[in-house]
């Protein structure tokens, strides 16, 4: 669980309630489900317009990543990687095949299999390098949605503003249905801007983190299989993930 996160929800909200009591207002006047409607449907519609389905469905699912991560399991590969290593040097490739078995990771299993295939070390991590490009961009196209979103809601917002004010000019010669028409107007600006900077571009900062930290770790792994294949010893694939811890 990551507690940051939902401190950081909890005080957006604690900010925004706080700022409209202290400054005498009613938390009812920023209630508008009309502004909401033209703000959130109109954000999804664009969204859903500039996206595959496949990435908005991945993206949607990510949310979840924001409030409870994935757990980071790149100190067990260090671990494991050392171990893989004496293993290779001492019983050859053949016997790495127990942790192919056992491991419940993809890539960790695709990397053993073609170390044990006894693939070229070069080819090897081109397959590698490959695989983790293609994750990275599957993954990066799922979270822009989030981004996308906030490029989107601004505006939108303000074109709820313009409906609304459309509406108070329509009814000019009523005074009692002004008050609705402003009340859309601004509140829209306020659901555009807030859900964009206190939401949605959050967000998708967060999962660009979360991905590129995954991406980085499988980049660890391509080469320590890299260094395995081409026979190195335990102390120079030491080495290597020393130099992808600094």
């Amino acid at each position: 669980m990551d507690w940051a996160s939902i401190v950081g929800l909890i005080l957006v909200v604690f900010g925004i309630i706080s700022g409209q009591l202290l400054e005498g207002g009613r938390l009812s006047s920023l209630v508008q489900p009309a502004a909401f409607v033209i703000v959130a449907v109109g954000t999804l519609g664009a969204v859903l317009l500039q996206s595959r389905w496949n990435n908005f469905k991945q993206g949607v699912r990510m949310l979840r990543w924001v409030v409870s991560e994935p757990p980071d399991s790149s100190k067990k590969n260090i671990a494991d990687a050392l171990i893989w290593s004496v293993v290779a040097r001492r019983e050859g490739f053949l016997s790495l095949e127990r942790y192919m078995n056992a491991s419940s990771d993809p890539f960790i299993g695709k990397g053993l299999r073609l170390v044990i295939d006894g693939i070229d070390p070069i080819r090897l991590k081109d397959i590698l390098d490959v695989d983790i490009s293609l994750y990275e961009m599957e993954q990066r196209q799922a979270a822009k949605i989030w981004e996308a979103a906030g490029g989107y809601s601004p505006t939108i917002g303000i074109l709820g503003a313009v409906l609304g004010l459309i509406h108070v000019m329509e009814n000019l010669s009523d005074p009692s249905k002004l008050g609705g028409g402003i009340a859309v107007a601004f509140v829209a600006t306020i659901y555009g801007v807030g859900m964009a900077n206190l939401l949605f571009l959050p967000v998708s900062n967060k999962l660009k983190e979360i991905i590129g930290r995954e991406v980085t770790r499988r980049e660890m792994l391509s080469d320590i299989f890299y260094s395995i294949a081409l026979g190195d010893s335990p102390r120079v694939v030491e080495e290597r993930l020393t130099n992808h811890r600094t």
